[in-house]
Order: C-alpha cells, then structure tokens, then sequence
C-alpha cells in the first residue's frame, strides 16, 4: 500500500504531488480572496465607483498570485524537495533577456492578429485612449497591467513550472525517457490548461481547442530552456495586447480598466473568435504556430540546439542520493 503513495526517494508520487499542490493553491487562493473581499469592504464603507471594483479585481487576482507561489513553495521544499527556483525561477541575466524576448513577442503576435483583422475589415477602431467604466484613462490603465502581470507569473508558474515538471518527472519511465516524458508532459498539461478555460464566458470547442495550443506556444520556452522568463512574458503582453491594447475581449472575458484602442469587431465569428475573442477564432492558431517557430529560433540561436531540456524531468533528490 505504501508503494501507491511513497517512490522509492521516500517522496510522494508524482500525481498525489500534483493532487496536494492543485487543492492547496485552490483553497489558499479562497481564503485570501474571501479574506481581501472582507478588507475591501470594510475600507470601502459605502459605496463602490467603478474604479474601486477595478481595485477589488486587481486585489483578488493579486491574492491568487500569492496563493500560487505559496502552494508552490510548500509543496516544493516539503514533497519535491525541489528549491523555488528549480521550477523555472533562476534570475541571471539570461533569464531577464528571455523574458524581453517573451514580452516582445506577445505585444507583436497580438499586434499581427490585429492587423489581418484590420486590412481585411472585420475590426473597425470606434475610439482611443478611453476608460472602460467611466473616469480617467490614467490611472485606469495601471489596473489591467497589474492584473495580466499577476496572471501571466501564476499561471506559468502552476501549468509549467509546477505541473509540467512534475508530470514529467512521473513519466519519466524506461519505456518513455525523459525527452518522451517531457513532450507527453507539455501536451498534457497544455490539454489541462485549456480544460480550465472551458468554464469562462462565451466558450465554444474551438475556443478550448485553442487555449490548449497557447498552453503548447506558452510552454515551448519551458520545455527548450528549463526556465519560465519566455512563458511568462509571453502571456503578460498577450493578454495585455489583446485586452487593453486592441480592446478585444481575453479568453471570454471584456477588457477591464482602460483600452489604447475601443474596437468594434463585425467579421466571421469563426475567424475572429467572436466575444470569446481572437483565442476563440482561427486567426489564434495561426499566430501561435509563428510564436513557435519565433520561439524555436531565438532558442536555437542562445543554445544551438532544439532539444527538450532534460533536467525538468530529473529527480532533485539524485544529485544528493549519488554524493552520500
């Protein structure tokens, strides 16, 4: 019986790993949010504008990040023994060039959606520099950056950095070996990825069909490098973007805050994604193949080579087993 529970590290398994920190992040990131929710409300004492419910989001979203990094952390140094920063987090100066490079890319696939969707007119541009919920453009616009920032970091952190290192640590068997590990690793936790984004708004089959291929796009950096400085720049000016830059909505959700541009879309729901947004359209998977290929290319030029980072596979406790 134990066996089902303890590897021969004397460490749980894999799946209960994954199974303790999911719950964890889930239960710490409702009670900070219940426990934000009461702050506000006390300081509030009256009567919510626009603004301190945009406050209230970024609050919240600011809470879940902190969830994840804390369920991360606890289940790392006590189930992984893995160091925060072996889940993609190792801060040189390579890492901080990776993330320009994420950043980069994010705003110019975005842009690029854009820009098919303009020359071919299905977007019509009705409006710019405008708040969403009344008041001033600045510092309305601060609330989106602060929120995409908390996102994009928590969710590569929990999808790649915590998941996929784990699920290919688990599957790292005789029979499949670390690099097949690795592959069947990042299509699964993209696939899971795309799961949890069922449940938004205005969800469609395409529309999950593709967040699942932005988990592979978002993941590719992991998988070549080790580290999440592409992924999670990728996803910060993604969204970012596609909100709050060309006023589109974000996996089914309307922009919040402030857009640069307000925008009217009146083009097939099939290409354009509709109010699901551009993820939710056939235009989506188009730019996230070039955000690959951009991808594999900036990899092949640091590194030289375009294979799977072995060592998210390995076990952390080896080194230290081998030099007793």
């Amino acid at each position: 019986m134990r066996r089902l529970f303890v590897n021969g590290e004397n460490r749980p398994r894999a799946g209960w790993r994954l199974l303790f920190q999911f719950l964890l992040n889930n239960a710490g990131g409702l009670l900070l949010g219940s426990l934000v929710l009461v702050a506000f409300g006390g300081l509030s004492a009256g009567g919510t504008g626009p603004l301190s419910s945009l406050y209230l989001n970024v609050l919240l979203y600011a809470a879940t990040a902190l969830a994840a990094v804390a369920s991360v952390w606890i289940a790392g140094r006590f189930l992984d023994r893995r160091p925060f920063s072996g889940f993609g987090l190792r801060l040189n100066r390579a890492w901080w060039s990776d993330l320009g490079f994420g950043l980069i890319l994010g705003a110019s696939l975005m842009a690029a959606i854009f820009a098919v969707e303009f020359a071919a007119g299905w977007v019509t541009v009705t409006g710019s520099f405008e708040p969403v919920d009344g008041g001033t453009f600045f510092p309305a616009i601060l609330a989106p950056v602060a929120l995409f920032v908390c996102v994009g970091f928590y969710e590569e952190l929990v999808s790649r950095g915590y998941q996929l290192t784990n699920l290919a640590e688990g599957l790292d068997t005789p029979g499949i070996g670390p690099r097949g590990a690795i592959l069947l690793a990042w299509v699964l936790s993209s696939s899971f990825f795309g799961i949890l984004h069922a449940f938004n708004p205005n969800t469609t089959p395409l529309s999950t069909i593709n967040i699942a291929l932005a988990g592979l796009m978002l993941g590719l950096g992991f998988v070549l490098t080790g580290e999440l400085a592409i992924p999670i720049g990728l996803h910060i000016t993604w969204n970012f973007f596609q909100g709050n830059v060309f006023g589109f909505p974000v996996s089914g959700l309307d922009p919040v805050g402030a857009t640069f541009l307000t925008t009217d879309q009146t083009g097939p729901d099939l290409l354009t994604g509709g109010p699901f947004g551009p993820e939710g359209g056939l235009l989506a998977p188009a730019a996230m193949l070039a955000g690959c290929l951009l991808i594999a290319l900036r990899v092949r030029r640091r590194s030289g080579n375009l294979t799977p980072h072995t060592p998210i596979a390995e076990n952390p406790t080896r080194d230290r087993q081998t030099n007793r």
